[in-house]
């Protein structure tokens, strides 16, 4: 509930709430964000040998980057072909960190690591396990957490602030309604353009969590189901809700967590037979279980577990 895939995909649910929860954009492109800003700090400090806040700087103004030519030819045609171009665009970033052309600098299909020592150098937790009871992490997990929840919380707050300003109720308009919006003369676009680098640069600090914490970036971690798991804690959550993405990555992992275990156990007190189910379809047997659910609270609360 509060490890580090939480906190991961909390930071990029909250990127994408911005998007669809708060300004109506389909993008289904946010791990391309998510990617670009962990190859940047692992390509800038283990590759070019800078250091680790220069890796963080190269990774936001990539991200940044990625919005603006995303979003400048798109974000004036109708919605569907934002989500064309983000899912296109989501998946050419994955396979060039993957390509083997340029595995000199990203690793290839191995990924890139000895970048984090940077982060842990400045770790103020000593030696040892810190926790409460069972749950319980070690010195380097530990800092990673720290720093990924630090993250959040100001996400949160900057959440919350932005969207009680005028400019957040402008963007709830446009989410409503776009042609009001422009008729009373503001600048539809340019919020849209605005909203879609905000949500990506909130988004994109998953990316440097996910790369501090494994220590290891790999492309295949950036695929398009990081998006939709995204969109499924946002959903779940409640969209255009503050804390509707942390508690719904929390109820999400916490779940795919809790039918692995169950469905593991049961496999090993034998009340499941080989017939039925083996041990290797664990795995994806869990998601289909957290699918259904999903599906059962569509019906039944589409606006989510806190609304709309």
């Amino acid at each position: 509930m509060v490890g580090l895939d939480t906190v991961v995909f909390a930071l990029a649910a909250i990127g994408l709430n911005v998007h669809f929860g708060y300004t109506g954009l389909l993008n289904f492109g946010q791990s391309a964000f998510l990617a670009v800003a962990g190859y940047g700090l692992a390509i800038t400090v283990a590759t070019f040998g800078l250091p680790t806040l220069a890796g963080v700087a190269v990774g936001l103004l990539g991200v940044v980057l990625l919005a603006v030519l995303l979003g400048a030819p798109t974000l004036r045609l109708r919605a569907d072909y934002l989500a064309i171009v983000t899912i296109a665009a989501a998946e050419i970033v994955r396979l060039l960190f993957r390509s083997v052309s340029l595995s000199e600098y990203t690793g290839g299909s191995d990924g890139l690591g000895r970048f984090a020592e940077g982060f842990y150098s400045i770790n103020p937790y000593g030696e040892g396990r810190y926790g409460i009871g069972r749950v319980a992490f070690n010195e380097r997990v530990t800092w990673a957490l720290t720093v990924g929840w630090t993250l959040v919380l100001l996400s949160c707050v900057l959440v919350f602030l932005l969207m009680r300003s005028p400019w957040g109720r402008v963007l709830k308009a446009i989410r409503e309604d776009e042609d009001a919006v422009r008729s009373l003369g503001k600048n539809v676009y340019s919020y849209k353009l605005q909203s879609l680098v905000l949500g990506g640069v909130l988004g994109c600090l998953a990316g440097f969590v996910t790369a501090w914490g494994n220590a290891v970036v790999q492309p295949d971690f950036f695929g398009t189901e990081t998006t939709f798991f995204a969109y499924t804690i946002v959903i779940l959550g409640g969209a255009a809700r503050v804390l509707g993405p942390v508690i719904g990555a929390m109820i999400f992992w916490t779940l795919l967590s809790l039918t692995d275990n169950v469905l593991t156990q049961a496999k090993s007190a034998g009340y499941i037979s080989d017939t039925v189910l083996t041990t290797s379809e664990i795995g994806q047997v869990r998601f289909m279980l957290v699918g259904l659910g999903l599906m059962l609270l569509m019906i039944f609360r589409p606006q989510g577990l806190f609304g709309d």
